[in-house]
């Protein structure tokens, strides 16, 4: 199979039963893609949005890693998993009985002790790595290693439906949330000892969701250029972060390596709102094509952070030229 240099963002809804690696692999091979990795990981069990960068996009495929994520899942209260999900070893808590007395109040407001900063302990069945190694290499092999609980934010929690011990919530959270120890640690809070995820769909991952997700089987069954027109634009990356748009001097200016300044009365790209708060990146483009990712700095000089590769630009003859800028 010949390669391709594509560039672009799938947006996969992720099957249940398949790592997120697995996932990639088998993209890759339908795209037939020279390029090509996944910004946030989903556990095997879990389901719902998996971003996949192709080419260029991959330069930029950490950005989603911080956006806020959505999820939606459902815990088994009273029992405790040894990976936190289905996948592990199950065992129901004798002395944990609140379950069968609990109503949906009594898990609302609970749940509101969960929202804002809070602080976890990483499973170990988790890919953070300690001496090199990720923590679920020494959990396979019956070992625990000591992990030092962090803050994260969540922004939101919601109680969808109580059934029996099944309690159904959608999450919204910010990076390095763990859901399964999220969902431990509501168990413990409601009185049941613990719990365990038998459910997990991610909806969203900033302003990416499953309305624009494709499925994996429907994408084997398409033709070429049916799946390069599910691919989105590099830049749906970044869609978060403010623009500014470059005439050809700035723009060749900024290509060459070196940095405007946006006192100069000769500037004529607008600066973002709040720009002198704090140093903040940027979108770059010129005549609507994307450059790549800029950055504002404190005093107020633009540089290029993150750029596109020339052979990907519409002209790139316009910026080739080895010309002082103005």
């Amino acid at each position: 199979m010949i390669k391709r240099n594509i560039s672009g963002v799938l947006l996969l809804d992720k099957p249940c039963g398949i790592s997120s690696n697995k996932a990639l692999q088998i993209i890759k091979y339908l795209y037939a893609a020279t390029k090509s990795g996944h910004t946030g990981t989903l556990d095997p069990m879990a389901t719902g949005v998996l971003p996949i960068c192709f080419g260029e996009a991959t330069k930029f495929s950490s950005i989603p890693l911080n956006a806020r994520k959505h999820y939606e899942a459902v815990l088994k209260l009273g029992y405790q998993s040894t990976t936190g999900d289905v996948e592990g070893e199950i065992k129901k808590i004798s002395n944990a009985s609140q379950s069968a007395n609990l109503s949906i109040r009594d898990c609302e407001s609970v749940l509101r002790q969960f929202v804002g900063e809070i602080l976890q302990t990483p499973p170990m069945y988790s890919a953070l790595k300690y001496c090199g190694k990720p923590l679920y290499a020494y959990a396979r092999k019956g070992e625990t290693i000591e992990r030092k609980a962090r803050t994260v934010f969540i922004y939101d929690i919601k109680v969808d439906s109580l059934t029996g011990d099944e309690l159904k919530i959608s999450v919204e959270c910010g990076t390095g949330t763990y859901i399964r120890t999220l969902a431990e640690d509501i168990g413990k809070a409601l009185g049941c000892g613990s719990a365990y995820l038998i459910g997990l769909r991610r909806s969203a991952v900033g302003n990416f969701d499953l309305s624009k997700s494709q499925i994996l089987k429907v994408i084997e069954n398409m033709n070429r250029e049916d799946r390069d027109g599910c691919l989105l634009p590099v830049d749906s990356l970044l869609s978060d972060i403010p623009s500014i748009q470059l005439d050809k001097e700035e723009a060749r200016y900024l290509l060459t390596g070196r940095a405007l300044s946006a006192r100069q009365d000769s500037i004529s790209f607008t600066l973002p709102v709040n720009a002198e708060d704090k140093s903040q990146n940027v979108r770059l483009y010129y005549q609507q094509q994307f450059l790549g990712l800029g950055e504002i700095t404190m005093n107020l000089n633009l540089k290029s952070k993150r750029l596109m590769s020339t052979s990907y630009m519409i002209e790139p003859y316009h910026f080739a030229a080895n010309q002082p800028y103005r």
